[in-house]
């Protein structure tokens, strides 16, 4: 059973989700910013379907991206180029 959020952006630890599905943490709450960045502040992000509540996720492992570190192959690069 996954906690229910109320009308703070508090979240339970992110070492408290579920195995499976990977990474289910809570669900409820708000897609508004202040609730946005407490949870990626602590790796947790929403999935949201219209109609349906807003489910948090924090898998193990996670894909963390750096930027610095992107490598961008010359084919990604031309199909970025034509606006794909």
């Amino acid at each position: 059973m996954i906690p229910w959020l109320g009308d703070h952006p508090v979240f339970p630890p992110a070492s408290s989700a579920l195995r499976k599905p990977n990474g289910l943490l809570a669900a409820g709450g708000s897609l508004a910013p202040d609730w946005l960045l407490a949870a990626y502040r602590q790796g947790i992000f929403p999935w949201f379907n219209q109609g349906e509540p807003i489910l948090w996720w924090s898998p193990d492992p996670r894909m963390v991206v750096v930027p610095s570190q992107i490598r961008i192959t010359r084919s990604l690069g031309k199909t970025l180029k034509k606006g794909h």
